[in-house]
């Protein structure tokens, strides 16, 4: 190998220079004019010079294409292919075919041993190469469409599906966003989408942003099994449910001074560890979003067990005798059938004064009135139901009618008394309770002393052990109402099922197994449908751009109000204005107008028109 000596041309860090002196070190000047003290053996001798001035390494005319021919698929040295190259090895034709050696089209290697492609090769790398190139046009070409704000349809396909994915959740990085110097959230991927109007308002990112399993259940389901029932029949049975409800499960009657409660029998089809239990654990509860219902159950198991869809009904029915006091004195849990009539709300409330129904009304009233002496906690907040049908929005109301009231009640009843039936007879349930909360002394019953109440609640668990629900002002409960609906409602009638059996039971540890896999799951649906009902709540205003109403003042954070719309059941932020800090009390009602909302961070501005 040739020596190095003063004035040769050498390569360090990928970039020409000459060697200036030599020495223990190398004293050598670059390119750029800087002179460096290296090792020997950090630069690489290209040519040994001389090389006066790295300025004479202009690239010379040449036949490449003939030197790689003569040379392919053989091993050559870089004086060789500057020779072949450019008809002479000299400081600037060393460097020029070094050159070529970096750029790997033709060439590979080292200056003592470079690979020449072989055709195929070649032919393989121009084909990267150009389709790299035609990338970066496409990829240009939609960065100039984007800041025109528009997108082609059929070459942008594959970028707007990057930035969908990141709307959804789907993935975390986008080149996109990168590309706008966007932090790279979903909300700015919602966002830069919407303003391309390749989604539109319609679009419910939440469920699948949230992981949510969106696909129906499809399992079969056995036959109801022949075995004995009660025959209930007889007694007049209403199902009362919000209009539109397609899965009612429970129904209440009065039987001379007994109360039942009859609930969907779902444990008659679906045994523990079925594969529609395991399926419903995975899945937690139905997930009730504006634009769709996703069950937890096949549809079938609705069909054949919801109450009032067929003439006669299968149920769990609970019977409850209560002591003049109120108290439950007695419990009795029955398979049966009954027939039911299905009632909206607002049809029950019209026969309240029935015989059928006043007994059923005095008897929840009581039970209203005990809760509330042991220390429940009432928190009166305006509801709404939230729909979208045929691409429409509606917002309604949700009155606060006695029928409500007396529904609740019944459920609460046979909570309590499923609760005692089971401490009586050592049956492991997943009791639902709550500690008692840190509630500020003196709140009034006004909206912002309700909205404090809600705030200092805890949230509610499920325990092996019986104990108090603090909120409901209950000693003992456990939600089994709803089978059809909530999974851990349907281990409740599983267990008392294997109890009226004389089956084994699950134990408490299973029971609580179960718990831990339908929380884990239950608490990113409720988000979702928060999400959702609010995201519909923002497109129903986009699409009532004049919308006025009143509001109501419930806290007060820093500058900010926070204002409630009974209309639409909606919290938003008025800043206080600079001169007037916290000037309005709470509870002060204001007439607001609709400004503007922004959908992907669910935030929306009304302007105050007066305070009423």
């Amino acid at each position: 190998m040739t020596q190095l000596q003063t004035n040769s041309l050498i390569l360090y860090k990928n970039r020409p220079g000459r060697i200036t002196s030599l020495g223990k070190k190398v004293t050598i000047e670059l390119d750029d004019g800087r002179t460096l003290s290296v090792r020997p053996k950090d630069v690489i001798l290209l040519h040994p010079g001389p090389c006066a001035s790295l300025g004479q390494l202009t690239p010379p005319e040449g036949d490449v294409a003939t030197a790689w021919e003569l040379l392919a698929g053989e091993t050559t040295t870089l004086a060789e292919l500057a020779e072949l190259a450019y008809g002479a090895y000299t400081p600037a034709t060393a460097w020029a075919a070094w050159e070529l050696v970096t750029d790997g089209l033709y060439f590979s290697g080292t200056p003592e041993a470079i690979q020449a492609h072989t055709a195929a090769a070649v032919q393989q790398k121009q084909a990267g190469r150009a389709a790299k190139a035609a990338e970066e046009l496409a990829w240009q070409d939609f960065v100039a469409r984007l800041e025109e704000n528009r997108y082609d349809a059929g070459a942008d396909g594959r970028y707007l599906q990057e930035i969908a994915a990141v709307a959804l959740g789907q993935q975390a990085k986008s080149r996109v966003l990168r590309q706008l110097k966007q932090a790279e959230t979903p909300q700015n991927a919602h966002a830069l989408l919407l303003r391309l109007d390749y989604w539109d308002e319609t679009v419910n990112p939440y469920p699948a942003r949230l992981k949510i399993n969106l696909n129906l259940p499809a399992m079969n389901l056995p036959s109801l099994p022949d075995e004995p029932r009660r025959d209930l029949t007889h007694l007049p049975a209403w199902a009362i449910d919000d209009e539109g409800n397609v899965d009612p499960d429970d129904a209440i009657s009065w039987d001379d001074g007994r109360i039942w409660v009859h609930i969907a029998d779902v444990a008659a089809l679906i045994p523990p560890d079925s594969p529609a239990d395991r399926e419903a654990r995975g899945r937690g509860a139905n997930l009730y979003l504006p634009e769709q219902t996703i069950p937890m159950l096949p549809a079938a198991a609705t069909q054949t067990l919801g109450l009032g869809l067929q003439d006669v009904s299968p149920a769990l029915s609970i019977g409850l005798d209560l002591t003049p006091e109120g108290e439950i004195a007695g419990v009795e849990i029955t398979p049966s059938w009954v027939r039911v009539s299905r009632l909206s709300y607002a049809e029950a409330e019209t026969r309240l004064d029935e015989p059928a129904f006043r007994d059923l009304v005095a008897a929840a009233r009581a039970q209203e009135t005990r809760r509330h002496e042991n220390g429940a906690v009432v928190i009166d907040l305006p509801e709404v139901k939230v729909r979208v049908e045929a691409g429409e929005v509606t917002i309604r109301p949700l009155p606060p009618l006695r029928s409500r009231d007396l529904v609740r009640e019944m459920m609460l009843l046979a909570g309590t008394a499923v609760a005692q039936f089971a401490i009586e007879h050592d049956v492991p349930l997943p009791f639902t309770t709550q500690d008692a909360p840190e509630m500020p002394p003196d709140l009034p019953d006004t909206p912002s002393g309700m909205f404090a109440r809600r705030r200092a609640m805890s949230r509610s668990q499920q325990s092996a052990t019986p104990g108090p629900h603090a909120g409901l002002g209950l000693p003992r409960y456990v939600q089994c109402t709803s089978p059809l609906r909530r999974y851990l409602d349907m281990v409740t009638h599983q267990q008392l099922r294997l109890y009226l059996r004389g089956a084994p039971l699950l134990d408490a540890q299973a029971i609580m197994e179960r718990v831990g896999a339908a929380n884990a799951v239950t608490g990113e649906m409720r988000q979702a449908e928060r999400l959702s009902n609010q995201h519909w709540k923002l497109v129903y205003l986009l699409r009532h751009p004049g919308w006025q109403g009143e509001g109501v003042i419930v806290d007060k954070r820093g500058k900010r109000d926070v204002v409630l719309l009974p209309e639409l059941a909606l919290e938003t932020n008025i800043y206080a204005k600079g001169e007037r800090p916290g000037e309005r009390p709470l509870d002060t009602i204001l007439t607001l107008q609709f400004q503007e909302a922004n959908l992907p961070e669910l935030e929306t501005h009304f302007s105050v028109m007066r305070d009423v």
